[in-house]
């Protein structure tokens, strides 16, 4: 029997404010896996846990059917100093519920926990449906979704709660950094036997300030590089025989992470090293029948400049959910308790005609 989305409503707001009082820094979140994993368990949903990741399969699982992921993190940041609330107290006013992790991403999480709520016990589903609520979303960490992909049936397509204001983001950027380590011969600047490493690193530096890859994305735009850090030498007088810098790569959906760096790495003389590749774009078809679902709700699409677990999946994934990007990580950080109504509402309608054929 369906849950009346009024119930479902309240239920989502109670385990919200739960999360808001609980610290959950990336990471450090069993406390508030044990907080959903006892609301689930309140409902008659069976849970399982790996680190501090819990997820559940809907009652009637058939393994002859094709399963979606809903997915999104219960772990924040920490709270910067300008908060003017205190962080962990979920105080209602004028129609807003603040507290730190109100908005990224506990609205989103709590309003997909509530869509998985209201179908479980549905015996004829056209798809399997999984939650996951994890962890080490904000700091990327190996413990998150990454870590419980390979525990999970075989997923046809996801969707990760983040707050998109329930438009539907359906490519998003990846994230590529560099270190840069240009190499001189030291020795003293009044001299002129030296190679001076800064003005080597210059020469990349420019190129990567002018190069413009060729392929622009028709949701994301053109990739991005920004020089962001660089260091180098210890005295007035000594030219420095290595400059380190560092590059911030924003990647759009034609490439992939190692063919932005191959790119790089061949038109620069530093040594270029990559921190990671694993944080690469994604995307989904405006032909899929979730995004064409979501678009007969009045829904708009776009592309994404922020990142989020999409990066874990290879499957087909659009990124959804109540909330403002621009509020994420902000001082009195908050939701709309509306928008939160708003949210439920629209993700079982968005799963009406995929589930209920």
């Amino acid at each position: 029997m369906m849950m009346k989305i009024e119930h479902l409503y309240e239920e989502a707001i109670g385990l919200l404010k739960l999360l808001i009082q609980t610290s959950s820094f990336s990471g450090e979140e069993h406390e508030t896996g044990d907080k959903i994993e006892n609301w689930l368990s309140n409902q008659g949903i069976a849970t399982q846990r790996s680190n501090n990741n819990v997820w559940a399969i809907n009652k009637f699982f058939d393994e002859q059917k094709p399963t979606i992921l809903l997915n999104s993190h219960h772990d924040t940041i920490k709270p910067n100093k300008n908060y003017t609330n205190d962080p962990f107290d979920p105080i209602v006013k004028d129609g807003k519920l603040f507290g730190l992790g109100s908005n990224d991403a506990g609205g989103c999480l709590v309003s997909l926990i509530a869509l998985f709520t209201h179908y479980y016990n549905d015996e004829n589903l056209s798809y399997n449906l999984i939650i996951a609520a994890t962890g080490e979303e904000e700091n990327s960490g190996d413990n998150g979704l990454r870590s419980l992909l390979p525990l999970l049936p075989n997923i046809d397509f996801a969707l990760v709660g983040e707050p998109t204001e329930m438009n539907l983001a359906i490519s998003e950027k990846g994230l590529l950094v560099i270190d840069g380590y240009a190499s001189g011969v030291s020795g003293h600047a009044a001299h002129d036997n030296t190679v001076n490493a800064i003005y080597e690193a210059t020469k990349d530096i420019n190129w990567i300030k002018d190069y413009q890859f060729p392929i622009a994305s028709q949701t994301l735009g053109k990739v991005k590089m920004s020089v962001t850090q660089i260091n180098a030498g210890d005295q007035h007088n000594v030219i420095p025989a290595a400059c380190h810098f560092v590059v911030d790569v924003r990647i759009n959906d034609a490439y992939t992470n190692r063919e932005v760096f191959e790119m790089i790495d061949q038109n620069t003389s530093s040594k270029m090293v990559a921190r990671s590749f694993k944080h690469n774009s994604s995307s989904i078809s405006v032909d899929h029948i979730l995004v064409q679902s979501g678009a007969k709700l009045g829904r708009e699409t776009y592309g994404s400049p922020t990142m989020s677990d999409q990066t874990a999946l290879t499957c087909p994934s659009l990124k959804m959910g109540p909330g403002v990007s621009s509020r994420s990580h902000t001082a009195d950080e908050y939701i709309k308790l509306e928008e939160i109504k708003e949210g439920i509402d629209l993700y079982i309608k968005l799963f009406e005609s995929i589930l209920l054929k």
